[in-house]
């Protein structure tokens, strides 16, 4: 069921409507049982997954919470609490791995084996990748690690916890939901509150201004051009590589401000996912900023434990690599996806290295870096390096990501722009002129975020007609949209 369909436009209102008419005491199992559904509407089967993600990590959590009662740091207490950990991730992310990278690893195989002349006989599985299995895999671990490390207690109503792994505003493209978070406010007894319902709706309708008015509309132009990228070259394809940039922001904040809309009408506070990314000085800056809870996933449950950055400069560059490597995959069974994590830690790399000469230099040179024009020189430059690492991520192989970045370098065509060349790359003028105007609405929200400002909070703050206005302008945009709109969001892939 899709945020941006029909379906779920009829679903949402009628799991609001039967919550808060429901006593208290059971509204988490009406939620329970309306995030199964959502989740069966792609396929009925795949919800035995979700079950058994959900069936080892709460059996986890149950025998580690039942070491609680005997000494701390006795030796076989804590060699039975990791047997567990580590059993709970074998299992969680065997299954995991055979549904979303067992085809990916077996042919990978396939081709070095072919290099030595050995041919590999690979077998065939027809099994289509479980929506969102790498979001709710990874928040159910992360619930298990926390119990490991006593920063929360082991949920014993199954229920309950089971709609933690499964709740369904965020269960197919998160955020991931930390269980110090969601589970304790699902312990908790949901009110019906006015000002929640407005700001969570408020939430939702900019969420679907993302993905309906610029996202979907930055797709046009993005699959124009990939789908055959050696026909553009210069100015089309930097067009193409910032629409996809843009694209992919949009589409990911749209679906997670929707699940954040979502939780918030019915009571609950789920976490911010972005922070306006693309004003950031740096690729480091860039990670603190985009897909939050994954970032940080990563640096509790992986680069912390490797060692993080306090075992000297190498060590903390394997471990960076390590990460980025581990996302990149996270994010596809593909070597684009491996190369595109593999960029972004090398140039934090890179970054680590440089950063003190450099700003030694700077400190000679008596250069300000406390003013708007340094921030915004720091923001171009990162974005020129976010933007070009992209297109590993959008292209279909590496050869044609390079073939595309290569091309780009061909700026011969530049006068294209002074002739509405952007409408030779597949939105006619009508269209274009709605995503300008839209870019400019998004680029003034972001600016009121940047500055510590929640626009929905300034918005409700604001006289009636302006409000109004607002409201219907974001609407009528929406509206204008529906002929191009009813893509998948990107994430769900993952």
């Amino acid at each position: 069921m899709l945020f941006n369909s029909l379906q779920f436009l009829i679903f949402f209102p009628l799991v609001v409507c039967v919550c808060f008419v429901l006593p208290k005491k059971v509204r988490y199992i009406w939620l329970l049982i309306a995030s199964y559904y959502f989740y069966m509407c792609w396929n009925a089967r795949y919800a035995l997954l979700l079950l058994a993600s959900t069936v080892i990590t709460y059996l986890s959590g149950l025998y580690m919470d039942s070491f609680k009662k005997k000494k701390k740091g006795n030796p076989t207490v804590i060699k039975c609490k990791k047997l567990c950990v580590a059993v709970s991730f074998a299992l969680n992310l065997s299954i995991l791995f055979f549904f979303k990278y067992f085809d990916f690893a077996v042919d990978s195989l396939s081709r070095v084996l072919t290099l030595v002349h050995i041919q590999l006989n690979k077998p065939t599985f027809d099994v289509l990748l479980p929506v969102g299995i790498s979001f709710y895999t990874f928040q159910a671990l992360s619930y298990t690690m926390d119990v490991y490390r006593g920063e929360i207690y082991a949920e014993r109503n199954f229920l309950r916890y089971a709609l933690f792994v499964s709740f369904f505003p965020q269960l197919v493209a998160g955020p991931i939901e930390r269980s110090k978070n969601l589970l304790r406010q699902l312990s908790e007894d949901s009110r019906f509150n006015y000002d929640n319902v407005r700001t969570g709706l408020l939430w939702m309708l900019w969420g679907y201004f993302l993905k309906v008015v610029i996202s979907d509309r930055c797709a046009v132009l993005v699959n124009t051009v990939y789908g055959n990228y050696a026909a553009y070259q210069g100015f089309q394809l930097i067009a193409a590589n910032v629409c996809f940039a843009l694209q992919i922001y949009c589409d990911f904040m749209g679906y997670s401000t929707i699940a954040k809309g979502a939780a918030k009408v019915l009571g609950y506070d789920i976490m911010d996912n972005f922070r306006q990314p693309y004003f950031a000085t740096t690729v480091k800056d860039f990670w603190r900023r985009w897909h939050i809870s994954l970032s940080t996933w990563f640096r509790d449950y992986l680069y912390f434990p490797l060692g993080g950055s306090r075992k000297g400069k190498v060590r903390t560059w394997f471990n960076l690599m390590v990460v980025f490597l581990v996302s990149g995959l996270w994010h596809g069974a593909s070597w684009t996806f491996v190369m595109w994590g593999g960029v972004h830690g090398l140039l934090q790399i890179i970054e680590g290295i440089l950063a003190p000469p450099f700003e030694k230099l700077c400190d000679r040179m008596h250069v300000r870096r406390d003013v708007f024009s340094w921030r915004a020189l720091g923001a171009v430059k990162t974005f020129i390096l976010v933007d070009a690492a992209w297109v590993f991520f959008r292209a279909d192989t590496i050869q044609a990501a390079f073939q595309i970045l290569k091309n780009s370098l061909k700026l011969s065509n530049i006068g294209l722009i002074l002739n509405d060349g952007l409408l030779k790359l597949g939105l006619n003028n009508r269209n274009m002129s709605i995503l300008v105007f839209a870019l400019m609405i998004l680029l003034a929200v972001s600016v009121l975020q940047e500055k510590g400002t929640d626009a929905v909070t300034w918005i409700t703050k604001q006289n009636a007609v302006f409000r109004y206005a607002v409201y219907w302008t974001v609407l009528i945009l929406i509206l204008f949209s529906l002929d191009i709109t009813g893509q998948e969001f990107i994430y769900f892939q993952f």
